[in-house]
């Protein structure tokens, strides 16, 4: 009670010990009521309701389509991106669709854009999720993603180069946009006019989008082998048609070659031409020109693309420190007609992945007892395919009695026997995702198997109900909740299934269920969508 009888408010005291705790837990980015902290909670209850034992993934709608079909965070794209459809409704729902455009017109490639953290940007539209995308007028586009509003054009240049392709240098920090191979057309040829520009890269930062930089790929200076190049993780990755990669540091190439800087939206005088940075119709100029030969010290290595035992000599970037791995050839084994593939896991545990037809290694670095200055790799875990009813006789005995002797063994990646083909990481819910095909005869089936990250422990196994011919190209996506298998038959039809999770009691058999529903066919936008 207060003075005069009052009831004083009752308030609770935090203990010295527990202020000095929030202090240092808010210094390290801890802080109880911060929203990372709820999400991560709310993912660790979703991971849990998912590997319940009654947790199904049930089909909801389907669509097919002519053009190409893409996914990105809950987001499906058709008509080559001008239409947009959530993943996460029950029912298909369109979050915007653009009108009809001329084949020039078209979106040629996109990226997601997200916010940055931390930092103030000048425009509110910045703060937004919004997709940068590429089109067939070398126009840079940003578009609200949920809208599809235009918020930003660049214009990236004329007619003397053709850009088709955006890629990450660094995922939401640094965007790449690359043109395709320069070729000399058929009159230029009978005069003897040589092409000696193969590539153009043009180099933004995000977000805002901000220019870096314009640049050539000669022949003359990289070599008449030049195949492809790419710019991803700092690096200026040039390849040749002799299977030698070799590696530049493409801050060091802007920095040594770069003759202007140039803004957005600035005037600019270049070469005779007057006009304004990324508007019509002067575009980028390309202000990085190598002259000879990028500064020494890049780094090479032969890759054969046929090679069916993989040599991994890890080679580790960090500051000053290269570390060279004992057991770093890493064979498989294995007899088959695609070969395995090897890489750095996602989850940037500094893990790798090895991934063959039948079995997958999930391998990691460890020092070796008494020598703190070497590592050697190691098993962490290994996933074996489900081969248990496939038995490979040599000798077989038909119906009537007749001995018949085979003349071959089956092939590890023999479709008449489960075979890993697709392997991604969920990175929210920190699990491992593996597409298991099996075909026996025209009718294959497939299923996505749900792998504790940390221990490979088989947790969910989701099986598809529509067949999956290996012949086909595939392409599966498991998003929190949701699973989307995107399909491409012949005759360029794209077929996309979503499912999605839901916690049920019944016990009865999917494929049953799935039997007894009955499809549904909508129209919206001018798009048949089916749904269940």
């Amino acid at each position: 009670m207060g003075p005069g009888g009052a009831a004083t408010p009752w308030r609770r005291v935090r203990a010295p010990h527990n202020v000095c705790r929030l202090l240092s837990g808010r210094a390290r980015g801890f802080y109880a009521q911060d929203a990372g902290v709820a999400l991560r909670k709310n993912l660790g209850i979703l991971r849990r309701l998912l590997c319940q034992e009654s947790t199904k993934f049930r089909k909801v709608w389907t669509s097919h389509s002519t053009s190409p079909i893409t996914y990105e965070s809950g987001r499906i794209y058709f008509d080559n991106y001008r239409c947009c459809v959530s993943s996460i409704a029950g029912e298909p729902r369109i979050l915007y669709q653009m009108p009809p455009c001329s084949k020039s017109e078209k979106i040629e490639d996109a990226l997601l854009l997200e916010c940055p953290l931390g930092e103030t940007l000048p425009s509110l539209s910045d703060y937004k999720t919004s997709l940068a995308v590429l089109t067939a007028q070398n126009w840079l586009l940003r578009l609200s993603a949920n809208t599809g509003e235009i918020l930003e054009k660049i214009y990236l240049a004329g007619s003397y180069c053709k850009f088709r392709y955006l890629n990450w240098d660094s995922p939401q920090e640094i965007m790449v946009v690359k043109s395709v191979q320069q070729k000399v057309s058929a009159a230029a040829r009978q005069a003897g006019i040589q092409q000696s520009v193969l590539f153009f890269l043009a180099v933004f930062r995000v977000l805002p989008l901000s220019f870096i930089g314009m640049l050539e790929i000669n022949k003359k200076i990289f070599g008449n082998s030049v195949m492809d190049v790419a710019v991803s993780n700092g690096m200026l990755i040039v390849m040749n048609s002799m299977g030698l990669v070799k590696l530049y540091s493409f801050q060091a190439i802007s920095e040594q070659f770069m003759e202007q800087h140039f803004d957005l939206g600035s005037e600019f005088n270049w070469n005779n031409r007057v006009g304004i940075v990324g508007k019509y119709p002067f575009g980028l100029p390309c202000n990085i020109k190598i002259t000879e030969q990028p500064h020494p010290g890049q780094k090479q290595c032969k890759v054969s693309h046929t090679a069916m035992s993989m040599h991994l000599s890890l080679v580790l970037e960090r500051p000053l420190l290269q570390i060279r791995a004992k057991n770093g050839i890493q064979d498989m084994k294995c007899c088959s007609l695609e070969p395995d593939w090897i890489y750095f896991h996602p989850d940037t545990s500094g893990r790798i992945i090895h991934v063959g037809p039948n079995l997958i290694k999930v391998l990691k670095l460890k020092e070796i007892e008494n020598n703190t200055n070497q590592q050697e790799i190691i098993e962490d875990f290994i996933i074996v395919a489900n081969r248990e009813n496939m038995v490979n006789n040599s000798v077989t005995v038909t119906a009537s009695g007749r001995v018949v002797k085979k003349r071959f063994n089956l092939l590890d990646d023999d479709p008449e026997q489960e075979t890993f083909k697709i392997v991604n990481h969920e990175d929210e819910l920190d699990l491992l995702s593996v597409v298991a095909v099996t075909q026996i005869g025209p009718d294959g089936r497939a299923h996505l198997d749900l792998h504790c990250n940390e221990h490979g422990i088989l947790l969910k196994s989701v099986p598809f109900l529509e067949s999956w011919d290996v012949t086909y190209s595939h392409q599966v996506y498991f998003d929190r909740d949701v699973v989307l298998h995107i399909e491409q038959k012949p005759n360029r039809i794209f077929s996309c299934y979503v499912y999605q999770m839901v916690c049920d009691s019944e016990n009865e058999d999917d494929h049953t269920s799935y039997k007894k529903k009955k499809r549904l066919c909508c129209k919206k936008g001018g798009r048949i969508f089916e749904y269940f």
